[in-house]
């Protein structure tokens, strides 16, 4: 997302086109400026606007209010007028052909995370667009009011309660959380790129967020008390797939039930799971590659032997101290 004012660029990563990314984007460029405009022009995004019957769009209560809060004025070009942005949108095209040529130079698009990559957009590729601009933008910054306002929250919170198979709604998708809280009223921050969970004032976990609708991430640590207390619904369960970790836990499954799955069969393969949120997943996993490799139908009993069974020590290298003459 780039935010453009006349005489300067800033960049900020988004997910949607959502209002957390618009107000992200937009304080992230008004505080690295330092000043504001007294106009905000954006498109007619529904971050902005929303249709009213007659065809025509007004202004999003929250989003007048952040103009209000920073002090600008909020337009819009006409619906179906780009065109009345086009100056905007050259600019736009202009930075993004300037970011694919500087990660040509870096030689790779790969980055440790969404941070460190937004850190590189701002020190790089908009450092080098807005290096020929400064004289331009000083007599700008030089008639425009500084910002004083303060950094407006980058989240909405909400309250809902968790469901029996401990899960919460948000947004069109569900999310797993610990099955402690199933039932309990709980919190939610909702930021762009993930959600915090509080409960009785404390953060309960985060999870990252899923990105458009009626999508899901469970985590089958969070569910799994439930399924093994009861396991007819295996079968059934809506998010079945994500309780299977990794291929070896499928095979696991398949060798466990056969060709005729029943409610035991499942309850074997579901306490097994349940070890591996207990335990360490890797090593249950390392469990039953062991067992199936051997052509053995996997046992709760069996993992926890071959978990338990005590390893061969590491030996750690004795090393000699260093003499470091520092005369030579």
């Amino acid at each position: 997302m780039a935010t453009i004012a006349w005489r300067t660029q800033s960049a900020t990563v988004c997910f949607s086109e959502s209002l957390l990314s618009l107000r992200r984007g937009v304080q992230a460029a008004l505080f690295r400026l330092g000043h504001h405009p007294a106009w905000h022009q954006t498109d007619n995004s529904t971050a902005a606007t929303h249709r009213l019957g007659d065809g025509s769009r007004k202004f999003n209560e929250e989003y007048e209010s952040m103009m209000a809060h920073f002090g600008m004025k909020p337009r819009t070009t006409e619906v179906g007028a780009k065109e009345q942005n086009g100056d905007i949108e050259a600019a736009n095209g202009a930075l993004k052909r300037r970011i694919k040529q500087r990660l040509l130079v870096r030689g790779s698009s790969d980055f440790e995370s969404v941070e460190v990559y937004e850190r590189w957009l701002v020190a790089d590729p908009i450092a080098r667009a807005n290096a020929g601009r400064r004289e331009r933008l000083a007599h700008e910054l030089a008639v425009m009011p500084a910002v004083r306002a303060d950094r407006l929250p980058e989240f909405k919170e909400v309250s809902m309660n968790v469901t029996s198979w401990s899960t919460i709604y948000v947004d069109q998708n569900t999310y797993s959380v610990p099955s402690r809280l199933i039932s309990e009223s709980v919190r939610v921050r909702i930021f762009e790129r993930a959600l915090e969970v509080y409960y009785a004032q404390k953060l309960q976990l985060v999870i990252e967020r899923v990105v458009g609708r009626n999508n899901h991430r469970i985590n089958y640590r969070h569910i799994i008390w439930s399924l093994v207390q009861k396991p007819g619904a295996f079968a059934r369960y809506r998010y079945r797939e994500d309780m299977f970790p990794s291929l070896v836990f499928r095979r696991a499954y398949d060798a466990i039930t056969g060709a005729e799955p029943t409610i035991a069969k499942d309850l074997a393969y579901l306490r097994i799971l349940h070890l591996a949120a207990a335990m360490i997943e890797a090593e249950v996993e390392l469990a039953l590659t062991v067992l199936l490799d051997a052509h053995h139908v996997p046992d709760v009993d069996q993992v926890k032997e071959l978990v338990r069974a005590p390893r061969a020590p590491v030996l750690v290298p004795v090393m000699g101290v260093l003499d470091v003459d520092l005369t030579t």
